[in-house]
């Protein structure tokens, strides 16, 4: 191309191509923004940082390593990534990959917040034994198909059924989001932490496990006391009462409080009980 000539066209499809490039990354982003691999991502970057910095520096038997670990590391990543690779293509099949998801106004997100609430304090006065886990960033999919789907409208009335003794769904999790009771009877991950209380029982073990490798908030009642519990982060705070419940929900999930709920929330109980 001679020098000051300018192709139309041929810029135009290179903005193109970007602009589709860089959308296609974006919703990949996004996909996996809701799942355990993005801790993994942190890794790879991590990697691939070393990686760089032992070129820099030719820093030859640092630089070796990282060569083997990035060629090594792409079946590695099929394998460890599998569940997401599996979601993104299912997600492609039914057309949902490139959709659009809407956030939950704060009128979800308080309906939701009172239904919990509402069931809970029923079942403590009851002494009936329920764990509630709301996901929030961190998808819980994988922890939604070990149990029975819902997809329902929250409501107290059906949150409260779900727990009732002796039915099918009364010992496992209930998984829900803003609004929307996802599924029931699910099996959730049971913390190995040696520091939590002989006290505490299975749901409180399930709700502190999920609570170390989500950013879920759960809410346990205890069948033995009917005591109210709730956790996040690996840490679990005991014996609230109804309106402590409803202000640490509400303070967490809603979306103008969110901003400033870190700093507000005050776990009254030490870490894993």
């Amino acid at each position: 191309m001679p020098v000051g000539s300018f192709n139309l066209g041929n810029y135009i499809s290179q903005i193109v191509d970007i602009l589709l490039v860089t959308y296609v990354f974006y919703k990949i982003i996004m996909l996996i923004r809701g799942t355990k691999a993005v801790q993994l991502l942190k890794g790879i970057v991590v990697i691939v940082a070393a990686w760089l910095a032992s070129r820099f520096f030719e820093l030859r038997t640092m630089s070796w390593l990282m060569d083997k670990a990035i060629t090594y590391g792409l079946l590695a990543i099929i394998i460890i990534f599998q569940p997401e690779l599996r979601r993104a293509l299912e997600q492609l099949g039914r057309g949902k990959l490139f959709s659009r998801g809407a956030g939950a106004s704060d009128e979800e997100m308080q309906s939701s917040i009172e239904a919990i609430v509402k069931s809970t304090a029923y079942m403590a006065k009851r002494r009936i034994g329920a764990i509630i886990s709301f996901e929030r960033e961190t998808g819980l999919t994988e922890y939604v198909e070990t149990g029975i789907p819902i997809r329902a409208k929250m409501t107290s009335e059906l949150l409260t059924n779900i727990f009732v003794p002796n039915t099918p769904l009364h010992d496992g999790a209930v998984i829900v989001k803003p609004n929307e009771i996802v599924a029931a009877g699910c099996y959730l991950p049971l913390s190995e932490s040696p520091f939590i209380s002989k006290e505490l029982g299975t749901r409180h073990r399930a709700a502190i496990g999920v609570s170390e490798v989500t950013d879920a908030i759960t809410i346990i009642v205890s069948e033995e006391t009917g005591g109210i519990s709730i956790t996040k982060n690996g840490e679990i705070d005991r014996d609230l009462d109804e309106e402590s419940l409803r202000t640490l929900l509400t303070n967490e999930l809603m979306v103008s409080g969110r901003s400033s709920s870190s700093a507000r929330w005050n776990w009254r109980g030490k870490k894993n009980g």
